[in-house]
């Protein structure tokens, strides 16, 4: 036989759902071993999805109380798995809708926020003016060229010559000294 392949036996009992059992191949023989096998894989899935500890644990315990009912043992590993990947879909699917899928008409118009103007007043302009004009050559022109022409950080790097890499750092070191700077205009 070829790797991946099974042989099955079918017994069909008049009235009832027919049974079938694998007679070679990779199986699944019992619930603790489905469990065992396939517990990690399906966290890790579901917690690249949620990206919260605990909501993956809920949801990954969800998929298997949600599965091991329905699966009838013995079973064909990639069948299980296959199986599982479904549940898992459709488990974060549930989730996704719990938490996010509010319908319009249940949002109450007073929790509506309005949009707002991104354009800064004329005192705020100022006072970025005068933060960049307190900034090191480098950090202003770093600055000035990601937020104030939309340079990425791969154009900016090539304008002031140096690295991406080197460009995320010196616009990161920036930032803050920025930020102190306009805190300390602000007290």
């Amino acid at each position: 036989m070829y790797p991946g392949t099974y042989r099955l036996h079918v017994q069909l009992v008049a009235g009832s759902r027919p049974e079938v059992f694998v007679l070679e191949g990779s199986v699944y023989t019992d619930w603790e071993t489905i469990y065992q096998e396939n517990a990690v894989r399906v966290y890790r899935l579901i917690f690249s999805r949620v990206g919260n500890r605990p909501d993956a644990e809920d949801l990954t315990s969800e998929v298997f109380v949600k599965s091991l009912p329905q699966l009838s043992l013995p079973a064909p590993v990639p069948q299980v798995r296959a199986y599982l990947s479904t549940a898992v879909r459709s488990v974060l699917a549930d989730h996704w809708r719990r938490h996010y899928g509010a319908l319009l008409a249940d949002v109450e118009v007073d929790n509506v926020i309005r949009p707002f103007d991104l354009t800064p007043s004329p005192e705020e302009s100022g006072r970025a003016g005068r933060v960049l004009a307190l900034l090191p050559e480098r950090s202003r022109q770093i600055l000035e060229l990601r937020f104030l022409r939309g340079y990425s950080i791969k154009e900016a790097a090539g304008a002031m010559g140096v690295s991406p890499g080197n460009a995320k750092i010196l616009q990161y070191r920036a930032l803050r000294l920025a930020a102190d700077i306009g805190a300390r205009m602000l007290s």
